[in-house]
């Protein structure tokens, strides 16, 4: 089972007395020991469903996990299957949350670390949203809505896509989730079959291979190189179609990379797909709002005969900081949207009624989200340009400057090799992750996670003196790196 430890130290050697970052596999209930400094976070709870538990322990008979439980009164041994489904072990966890439980949990012990891990925008929802939600609690709009969403935001939602994106669907093409995380994930679920592939290109959002996996589809990755802004190239996606290609992955703009596809660089992928019967596009447009000028955004569905294989997903949680009201949804033709239905009608069935009145407030703020996006925009933007200008300034770091979303993806690969006292040596992007987290107090993401071990993820979702602290402190860490001596 995989997890990840916190481990507090006070010993000379580690000056900031915060743990190394570490990913480990472990049974649950198994000897944390003596240390009382450990924490050890599963990624799953396990709850025995065994009457007495006065003593228990574990075994492994013939492959199978088996909890033994000694009762207490009479000693009689119960054993338990505690084993999980093959889905479940083929699926990794997250390691954005991970880190981000583990950089909070750090704060709430007393350490301050500096989170540029998570997501998620610092600013708080815009109050003319927050009072629908509010307004929907006190009028008592709290009951179930209809398993696809209400149709007031599934209106809403036809409405938007048709003047902002130039797609045009009905409300029974609309299915609204909570989250884009779960309506991506229904997509996928609903048209993969077992041995089927879903390409996606690298850097990627840590969760697309994973939900292939869930699919019992394959992965197939390909990569991309800064060089080239982190998009993918035309000619090898053709290389790599296969009869057994089922979707196709695009984010823009992008986690993590912040790259934007330009229009004719889509127009090119586009044909490549119309000579592939089987392949659908999963269009991932959670972003779309949060774009620097002159880059500008376009949806994949709005290409010449790209509409009927295009599963356009969208929400709420970045450009309208509402990553807890947790709204999402999916566009499509309306034999896929039917689908995704229906696998949610037996998951969640419906978005929360309340954020979903919320979320009619939040398209109703004008084009693009009106002033109120905008402002964050202006502010992301503002960050972004100290970040690519402060990290310019390091020897051997190579940036692509992002021209949408709120990360920087930058090529830390010429520090790999070195060593620091009290460390040891710097071997890839998690343990450089490590490094800063240990020495300079920061929490960041490893690109390994994002398929591209060179890099390390920065969200500036954060105010810009919380920013410029952090600089201080990476640069800081980074000059007491030292090329490694060989023995």
């Amino acid at each position: 089972m995989a997890a990840f430890s916190l481990q507090t130290s006070s010993s000379s050697s580690s000056s900031s007395g915060i743990a190394r970052l570490s990913f480990e596999t472990r049974i649950p209930g198994s000897n944390l020991g003596a240390d009382p400094k450990s924490v050890y976070f599963p990624c799953q709870p396990r709850v025995l469903p065994i009457k007495h538990r006065c003593n228990s322990k574990s075994k492994s008979r013939g492959g199978v996990v088996m909890a033994v439980a000694v009762s207490g009164n009479d000693q009689s041994q119960v054993e338990v299957d505690v084993s999980l489904s093959p889905r479940v072990n083929s699926v990794k966890p997250s390691k954005t949350v991970a880190i981000t439980d583990q950089a909070t949990a750090l704060v709430q012990a007393g350490v301050p670390v500096i989170r540029l891990a998570a997501g998620e925008p610092d600013f708080d929802t815009p109050s003319v949203i927050a009072e629908a939600g509010i307004n929907a609690i006190r009028e008592g709009f709290t009951r179930y809505t209809p398993n696809a969403g209400t149709l007031e935001l599934r209106q809403a939602i036809c409405h938007k896509l048709k003047e902002e994106n130039g797609i045009t669907y009905t409300p029974d093409q609309i299915v609204v989730s909570n989250g884009a995380k779960q309506s991506i994930v229904q997509a996928v679920l609903a048209v993969c079959s077992p041995g089927d592939e879903v390409i996606i290109p690298a850097p990627f959002w840590v969760s697309y291979p994973e939900m292939a996996r869930m699919a019992d589809a394959t992965p197939v990755i390909l990569p991309t190189s800064i060089s080239n802004d982190f998009l993918l190239d035309p000619k090898l996606l053709k290389s790599k179609l296969t009869e057994k290609s089922r979707l196709l992955i695009l984010c823009s703009p992008s986690n993590p990379t912040g790259s934007v596809y330009p229009k004719s660089l889509l127009q090119e992928i586009a044909k490549i797909v119309a000579k592939h019967p089987r392949l659908l596009v999963i269009s991932d447009e959670i972003y779309e709002h949060i774009i620097y000028a002159p880059a500008t955004h376009t949806s994949f569905a709005s290409l010449p005969g790209m509409w009927e294989r295009t599963l356009t997903i969208n929400g709420f949680s970045k450009a309208f900081a509402m990553t807890g009201w947790r709204l999402g949804y999916i566009a499509g033709p309306k034999h896929f949207v039917t689908a995704c239905g229906k696998l949610q009608s037996q998951f969640t069935s419906g978005a929360s009624s309340i954020s979903q009145k919320a979320g009619v407030a939040a398209l109703g703020l004008g084009y693009a989200g009106g002033e109120a996006v905008a402002t964050m925009v202006k502010a992301f933007r503002e960050r972004r340009d100290f970040l690519v200008k402060s990290f310019g300034e390091l020897s051997g770091v190579r940036i692509s400057e992002p021209r949408g979303a709120f990360y920087l993806f930058i090529d830390f690969s010429a520090y790999y090799g070195m060593e620091a006292k009290g460390f040891g040596k710097i071997e890839n992007s998690e343990s450089l992750c490590r490094y800063l987290l240990d020495k300079g107090q920061v929490a960041l993401v490893p690109g390994d996670a994002f398929g591209d071990d060179t890099c390390i993820r920065i969200s500036y979702a954060a105010s810009l003196p919380t920013l410029q602290a952090a600089v201080e402190r990476i640069k800081k860490a980074l000059v007491e790196l030292k090329p490694s001596v060989g023995v």
